[in-house]
C-alpha cells in the first residue's frame, strides 16, 4: 500500500504545533549558517541536544551528520 502524503499533512503536518516546530527548526538551521557558514551545514543536519526544537541557544544547537541525527530518538 502506497503512503498517503496528503492525509499525513492534514492529519499531523498541518497542526499549528507542528508548525512552530517546524519553523523554530528552520530558525536553528538559519542560526547556525549565519554563525559558522553555509559550508559547514551543507549535507547536514542542525541537532537540537535536548530534543526540543523550540530551545534554539547556541549551546543547544550542532551540527551533525543525517544519519546520526535521524538515528536519535
Amino acid at each position: 500500500m502506497p503512503r498517503d502524503y496528503r492525509k499525513e499533512y492534514d492529519n499531523y503536518h498541518a497542526k499549528p504545533e507542528q508548525k512552530k516546530n517546524r519553523a523554530s527548526r528552520n530558525k536553528a538551521r538559519a542560526a547556525v549558517v549565519k554563525a559558522q557558514g553555509k559550508s559547514a551545514v551543507k549535507g547536514k543536519d542542525v541537532d537540537h541536544k535536548d530534543g526540543n526544537p523550540k530551545n534554539n541557544s547556541k549551546s543547544n544547537l550542532r551540527i551533525q551528520s543525517k544519519s546520526a541525527n535521524r538515528s536519535r530518538k
